[in-house]
């Protein structure tokens, strides 16, 4: 291959190389043998077929599936130690079942008015999202974001604003039920 390569080299050398054109072909030409002259890898050896395994029990332990570890806090604001107030409430809203439920949700006084009214609704969208999962219907229930403007606590450290960072029920109760339970 290499004499191959050589003749080829020789000959682009007596073409008339005047025009561009034609040693451009000559040059191309000769990459192109040059590259088909290096001999090609060997090929890999066929896959040799497995001996089936014996469909006796294998000798490893099967392991048991392991719970997903809860988060310490959801993406959507709620703290694990937050779910079963939802869910108490959930039962009450169940129980009174004309009822309709709005939740308020507030956020702590760091950040503009306009992210804390976003972040107050997500956060009551979230609550609202776990009472429609405990059966709550999703049309009795509304939300409203008050952002930073009700703070329940007044300072300026992390106390203060985990406080701030809350979703309160007020339920808004049927007339007819209140009049029944007055008249009993």
């Amino acid at each position: 291959m290499k004499k191959s390569v050589q003749d080829l080299a020789a000959a682009v050398r007596s073409v008339d190389l005047a025009s561009a054109p034609k040693r451009g072909l000559a040059v191309l030409c000769m990459s192109v043998v040059a590259a088909c002259s290096t001999p090609a890898p060997p090929a890999p050896p066929p896959p040799q077929a497995k001996a089936p395994e014996p469909s006796a029990p294998s000798a490893r332990p099967t392991q048991a599936l392991q719970p997903i570890a809860t988060p310490t806090e959801s993406p959507i604001g709620i703290k694990p130690d937050q779910v079963s107030a939802i869910a108490d409430n959930a039962k009450l809203a169940s129980t009174y079942s004309t009822d309709h439920l709005t939740l308020q949700s507030n956020c702590d006084e760091r950040g503009s008015r306009e992210y804390n009214l976003a972040l107050g609704q997500r956060r009551a969208d979230a609550v609202k999202g776990r009472l429609v999962l405990l059966g709550i219907p999703e049309e009795r229930i509304e939300t409203l974001s008050f952002g930073k403007e009700k703070p329940q606590a007044q300072c300026h450290d992390e106390t203060c604003w985990s406080e701030n960072r809350r979703a309160d029920f007020c339920a808004r109760v049927e007339m007819n039920r209140i009049l029944t339970e007055i008249g009993s």
